[in-house]
């Protein structure tokens, strides 16, 4: 049985996963989510941690025999048991396929509607548009699937279950208000018996249905924006020997030598500064939707 410790930050949806699948596998694992333990931004910039898990991202998975592993769809892998992976190839593809599907079809128009919602991403009318219309059409899809099932794959849950609750987990707490979800009681009813079965409970806690739909809050997300100081000017003290043409042809050549300030960014400012300007901070994105690939480079 494994054993080992699972380094995060609080309330990281991609943590939940492996946390899940190891409360109905029984497999022992600690979480480290906050100091002394961990401490997101710091832990994993360390050199010890960056040994064992080079790209610094988290959920990050260390066995107690010293086996690492990063990427959370391959931790809750990990930590489940065979009942959770599919106990029949045919059973084992189709968890496989509903755990590509959070990824590939959930996970991107969620994170454009949600995450500004949140104040950790800016708002795009247009691709907010689109991400709900790419919701209703997972939703469609699930709704289909669930008409004559209680769970994905199979009669129990397994990991396609607990990767694609997971996965619609803000949908469900922050934006799908009862009259947009109406439409798709099969899917809601599912995601309900899931949230509440005791391995999803001891993990989530009580999941509350969103009641009104949240909406984007530019004090909010202003507020959320790591404060960046203005550069020092020092004050320049003029020779009085120097002529007034002399002196202004000096000042002119010191500044333009001077190198310009510069400041320190963080991992995501750094990944942005490397790509080409653009007026549109949506534009380098797929056309479906707007910057979410933004949201690994903090961890998201």
């Amino acid at each position: 049985m494994a054993a080992g410790t699972l380094f995060t930050y609080p309330e990281n949806w991609r943590a939940f996963k492996a946390q899940i699948a190891a409360q109905y596998s029984g497999a022992q694992l600690k979480v480290a989510s906050s100091p002394p333990a961990f401490t997101f931004g710091q832990t994993n910039r360390t050199p010890a941690f960056l040994n064992n898990f080079p790209l610094g991202k988290v959920p990050a998975y260390q066995g107690d025999d010293g086996f690492c592993l990063s990427e959370s769809n391959a931790i809750a892998h990990y930590l489940s048991n065979d009942a959770l992976r599919g106990a029949t190839p045919s059973a084992a593809a189709q968890v496989l396929q509903w755990v590509s599907f959070a990824d590939s079809e959930v996970v991107p128009p969620a994170s454009v509607w949600v995450f500004p919602t949140l104040g950790i991403m800016p708002f795009n009318k247009q691709a907010t548009e689109q991400a709900k219309e790419d919701v209703k059409k997972v939703l469609t899809v699930l709704n289909k699937h669930l008409n004559t099932r209680t769970f994905l794959v199979g009669e129990r849950v397994s990991l396609a279950d607990i990767t694609v609750v997971c996965s619609m987990l803000w949908l469900y707490k922050q934006v799908l208000e009862p009259s947009f979800r109406q439409p798709y009681p099969n899917v809601t009813r599912w995601f309900v018996t899931c949230v509440n079965q005791p391995q999803f409970k001891t993990v989530l806690g009580e999941v509350n249905l969103c009641e009104k739909m949240a909406q984007f809050d530019a004090k909010k997300f202003s507020a959320m924006q790591p404060k960046k100081e203005a550069p020092h000017k020092k004050e320049k003290v003029p020779k009085e020997s120097a002529k007034p043409q002399e002196k202004k042809e000096k000042e002119k050549k010191k500044e333009e030598k001077k190198p310009a300030p510069v400041e320190e960014m963080d991992d995501c400012d750094a990944v942005l500064a490397a790509e080409p300007k653009t007026k549109d901070p949506y534009a380098l994105l797929p056309k479906r939707y707007s910057h979410c690939w933004l949201i690994t480079t903090r961890g998201f």
